[in-house]
């Protein structure tokens, strides 16, 4: 791939949603797995993401792990090429594992901007291990590959039109590399930094968008949501699909199924596989009058911090064989696996816990009966001048870090490309949508899409925001030179 060369982020909408939604479930008949006789399961997920930074001449954009090869000493770049290997590691752990007898299980979560960028750096190694994962039929029973939103965005702060778009983007990247089969096969969401919205308009553009981009479910953080009482998830509850109700400032109610990420966000959590000894610990537990075994549901960044590069093989071989070997009375899924083996016992969607997004339930009490968007807005207000801990921002892996506070330099310019954007392209695009297909088009995408993405509010202040500032410039740049 030319470094110049666009992502492939748009101008396949109307064929990709067709074949999302307008399709059977191709991943139930790649089930190996059995519930019968097992007390619990765990999942396990890895997340792998570089963000995309206007660094090469004359401000490029090129992959962050282009950038940390070619400054080797800066930070903690000289992990460039450990980093770049735990990306394709798992097409080698995989099958090393099923000869010697096990059945391991792993979802995987690839940024766009990640998949673009080996793309980019001319990494074959890597994009077609990652294809092996993705389209062999055997690795179909033990890899489940979840969406996410193309550069990292975080949900709450995130342009409410830019939702879809950021959905969709990763769908044209993944389809691109893998193909349309494999893109029918993403079942499941993971959310960037875990970061579910909890204003109520947000949540619901969020999950109406999940729902017609045909994902099924969803992985959240415990602490980011609560019961519709406003309680905290009891304990067993954690380790049960529940149903996440999104309820908007118009009345409008929708609902996606959610597995529960518990206890936050060390990496040691899945770098040694404690999802696995947990499990062990567990029984099973009753749903609709049925026995399911309960769920342990991880997700840690599959390459960050020396546990993730250095102990996770091992610990995950470990794991792998000592399930094998019938120890603990546990077993290995995946997350759509999961939910498919509750199909098959009649335990349907509609049967899971109602949950909602944190923080609702005070919200919902302060609007009462007058559900619009008028009291809404009166609500927040009165409820954030109380302080007491009430927040909007939504909530994620951590509650030491906002996402807001302190970035109106990023904020403020991303929301002002994003309006221009839309302004420029939403009419157009309704009266001919394959203006989606246009260079045009798909350069000013890029850029709004970029300016979202996490790390540019992740760092702090300095050569991040530098960067934001950079692609902001660049989006502009390609906006007003369009007639």
């Amino acid at each position: 791939m030319h470094p110049d060369q666009l992502p492939p982020i748009a101008g396949r909408e109307q064929t990709i949603q067709s074949l999302r939604l307008n399709r059977s479930r191709p991943w139930i008949s790649q089930i190996n797995s059995t519930l019968e006789g097992q007390q619990a399961a765990f999942a396990c997920a890895l997340h792998m993401h570089q963000p995309t930074v206007p660094a090469g001449a004359d401000g490029a954009l090129l992959s962050h792990l282009q950038y940390m090869f070619d400054r080797p000493g800066e930070g903690d770049n000289h992990n460039a090429e450990p980093f770049a290997q735990c990306y394709r590691r798992m097409a080698e752990l995989i099958p090393e594992l099923i000869s010697e007898g096990c059945n391991p299980k792993i979802m995987l979560d690839y940024s766009g901007n990640l998949l673009w960028g080996v793309e980019q750096m001319g990494r074959d190694d890597i994009t077609e291990a990652l294809r092996y994962l993705a389209c062999d039929h055997q690795m179909q029973g033990h890899v489940e590959w979840l969406g996410t939103f193309w550069s990292h965005a975080v949900a709450p702060s995130t342009p409410i039109p830019d939702l879809a778009l950021q959905i969709s983007a990763w769908h044209h990247q993944f389809a691109d590399l893998f193909g349309d089969e494999a893109l029918q096969r993403v079942q499941g969401f993971s959310l960037p930094e875990m970061h579910l919205p909890n204003h109520p308009d947000t949540l619901f553009a969020l999950v109406k968008a999940l729902k017609e981009s045909g994902y099924r479910w969803m992985l959240v953080q415990e602490h980011s949501v609560e019961q519709c009482n406003g309680t905290p998830l009891d304990h067993a509850q954690r380790y049960l699909p529940n149903q996440l109700i999104a309820r908007n400032s118009r009345g409008e109610e929708l609902s996606i199924t959610v597995l529960i990420k518990t206890q936050g966000s060390d990496t040691k959590l899945v770098g040694q596989m404690q999802p696995c000894y947990e499990a062990m610990g567990l029984g099973s537990q009753q749903l609709s009058g049925k026995t399911v075994p309960s769920l342990v549901s991880q997700i840690a960044d599959g390459e960050n911090g020396g546990v993730m590069m250095n102990e996770f093989p091992e610990a995950f071989r470990q794991a792998s064989r000592r399930v094998r070997d019938g120890e603990g009375n546990v077993t290995a899924l995946n997350g759509s696996e999961y939910l498919a083996h509750l199909d098959a016992i009649g335990v349907e969607d509609k049967d899971f816990p109602r949950i909602q997004a944190v923080q609702q339930h005070r919200l919902w009490q302060e609007v009462g009966d007058a559900v619009q968007p008028e009291a809404m807005t009166s609500a927040i207000a009165k409820l954030t001048s109380l302080g007491e801990g009430f927040s909007m921002e939504g909530a994620s892996w951590t509650s030491n870090l906002s996402w807001v506070d302190g970035y109106s330099n990023v904020l403020d310019p991303m929301q002002a490309l994003s309006a221009r954007f839309h302004q420029r392209f939403d009419a157009t695009v309704a009266a001919d949508p394959s203006v989606t297909a246009s260079s045009a088009y798909q350069q000013a995408l890029l850029h709004v899409l970029l300016l979202e993405t996490s790390c540019f509010r992740y760092w702090g202040q300095g050569l991040w925001t530098e960067f934001a500032q950079e692609i902001n410039r660049q989006g502009e740049a390609v906006l007003a030179s369009m007639p």
